[in-house]
């Protein structure tokens, strides 16, 4: 079983309500009915004769939640009640006030915009300090989770490590088994040295501080993270040495390059990107997604809903 079948198999049964704020496109309805009869999700449709009118009920306490989150939004003859009925917005109110369990959106429009509401209505969970992306790939029966892949170009120490706790938490939802973290550089544990590999090597530290029971290392290359042959050769006492499934890499730039190196020359099976870090789950689409990525998302956000709902 590939691991987007696997995702849709774990979700199955859940009927999580999920609210997706481009209900007008085609795309959405198809993946919203297929969401339905694979018993995944119920959902939310924001648009012409998508929700259903009593959650239309929610618009002031919404509206609220603007003022007191982003008060500087409301100002120069701005209503929040204006705010609260964009859709996107209100999609994430509905989340935040848990009239729905999770948001998928971005169909039809950015990554910023999505990424904005989501930290306006529903913020980052408690201790968590910076919103991130990670993608989940399939090889066989392997499944790798790369961190940050859209968000955040150039991390900070703390945001590497923010990245990192907020993808080893979600992977025993997603994937089902226990994070190994590798913090991912050109250095193995002082092999090479720089600024470069001092920011990987505090990230990594700091990530021990932040979860001292998650399996961890870094810095780390690659091969000596993923290979236990080479690990036994360059990090022998290394708690991760080649059994890595979570890797958090220095920069934007090498996590989106390195997952679709994955894809496209392993051939391996790609989901997501999937934001990480909110206090209760809201995703993110490209526009040009396909109606079955819609569907793995929904999944992926169904299964993160699992902590909201435990």
């Amino acid at each position: 079983m590939t691991f987007r079948a696997s995702i849709r198999a774990r979700a199955r049964g859940r009927k999580v309500r999920l609210v997706f704020p481009d209900g007008e496109d085609p795309r959405i309805r198809a993946a919203a009915e297929q969401l339905r009869d694979e018993g995944i999700a119920e959902p939310m449709l924001i648009g012409p004769g998508g929700l259903d009118p009593a959650a239309h009920e929610l618009r002031g306490a919404i509206a609220e939640r603007i003022r007191e989150r982003r008060p500087e939004a409301v100002r120069d003859g701005v209503h929040a009640l204006d705010l609260a009925a964009d859709p996107l917005r209100f999609a994430a109110g509905l989340v935040a006030l848990d009239a729905a369990d999770g948001c998928v959106a971005g169909a039809t429009t950015t990554t910023a915009d999505v990424v904005r509401a989501a930290l306006w209505l529903i913020g980052l969970s408690a201790g968590q300090e910076s919103l991130s992306a990670a993608m989940y790939l399939g090889l066989g029966e392997r499944v790798l989770t790369y961190t940050d892949v859209a968000v955040v170009p150039m991390p900070t120490v703390e945001q590497l490590a923010w990245s990192g706790l907020a993808a080893a938490r979600d992977r025993l939802l997603l994937a089902g088994d226990e994070p190994v973290v590798a913090f991912l550089s050109f250095s193995t544990l002082g092999s090479a040295a720089g600024p470069e590999v001092d920011r990987v090597r505090e990230a990594a530290a700091a990530f021990r501080a932040l979860a001292p029971d998650v399996t961890a290392d870094g810095e780390l290359q690659l091969d000596a993270a993923i290979v236990p042959e080479v690990a036994s050769r360059k990090c022998p006492a290394s708690p991760v040495a080649g059994r890595a499934n979570v890797f958090v890499f220095p920069s934007l730039d090498a996590a989106n390059i390195g997952y679709k190196l994955t894809e496209r020359l392993a051939g391996a099976t790609a989901a997501g990107p999937l934001l990480q870090g909110l206090a209760r789950p809201m995703s993110d689409l490209s526009r040009g997604v396909a109606v079955d990525d819609i569907v793995d998302i929904a999944a992926m956000v169904a299964l993160q809903s699992g902590r909201n709902r435990a």
